[in-house]
């Protein structure tokens, strides 16, 4: 994995939602140039005044080519929740992702991908294993990257403020927003975070209080190792040789992209 590049300039995917609009915020804390793909630009300029919009559709990868352009960093905060279609979850939670990764046609940004703490838990009812599969994909990429699996949102109180970042995917609990938003960039700011995946709660106790913190908290996970399919930890199940064809044809794909730099 490569090391921390500059970064200035950020595209934030699902920058209209509960958490994007968090960490759009976070991004112009941490002096960063936050530049948010959405669908329709009159309705985002009055969730997101001053922030600069660029238009895309994540079930269009041509339509994302402009909106990737350029960016040294991007933050994936998308998903499908509210979307009917009973597809809407491969359409949206995955392939977002791919089509992200396909749009970017050689550009290395870094990347934060926002997930979910059940991602890799099979025992549990209604879990996603498209978010699994989205997370495969980046990992193929060969990119920079931090994947976050936050809990419960906002299912913390207001004392739970100390961070706990854990892998196996047997953790549970709730996480205030802005504390997940506040991770998502920081692993873009940090060396440690690099090619890291994690479930992420709260606990009673104090938040991280200067980079050292954070790079402490990144730096005590194990890494996922170069053009892992899993994270670090991760427990068996939804095996890459059993998944449909389209599944491993995405994932050849993207591995191929991976390794020639593009088309």
């Amino acid at each position: 994995m490569s090391q921390k590049q500059q970064i200035t300039d950020v595209l934030m995917v699902g920058a209209t939602g509960t958490i994007g609009q968090l960490a759009v915020r976070a991004a112009e804390r941490h002096g960063l140039r936050p530049r948010a793909l959405v669908r329709d630009t009159e309705r985002a300029a009055r969730q997101l005044p001053g922030i600069e919009l660029v238009q895309g559709d994540l079930e269009d990868a041509a339509s994302l080519r402009h909106a990737v352009a350029g960016a040294d960093a991007v933050v994936l905060t998308h998903g499908s929740g509210g979307d009917p279609r009973p597809d809407a979850r491969e359409h949206i939670d995955y392939g977002g992702v791919r089509n992200i990764l396909t749009a970017l046609d050689g550009a290395r940004p870094r990347v934060a991908l926002m997930t979910s703490i059940y991602a890799t838990r099979e025992d549990v009812p209604g879990a996603n294993p498209w978010k699994r599969r989205s997370e495969r994909l980046l990992r193929a990429s060969g990119l920079s990257y931090t994947i976050v699996r936050p809990g419960w949102f906002d299912h913390a109180g207001p004392t739970q403020r100390r961070l706990v970042l854990e892998q196996g995917g047997t953790a549970d609990g709730g996480i205030a927003g802005d504390q997940i938003a506040e991770t998502l960039v920081r692993s873009l700011l940090t060396d440690t975070a690099l090619g890291k995946t994690f479930e992420l709660i709260a606990a009673e106790g104090e938040e991280p209080s200067d980079q050292a913190d954070w790079a402490g908290l990144f730096g005590a996970l194990e890494g996922d190792g170069p053009r892992s399919t899993d994270g670090a930890l991760d427990p068996a199940g939804l095996p890459v040789e059993a998944e449909p064809r389209r599944i491993r044809a995405d994932l050849d794909a993207i591995l191929a992209l991976g390794r020639t730099g593009g088309r």
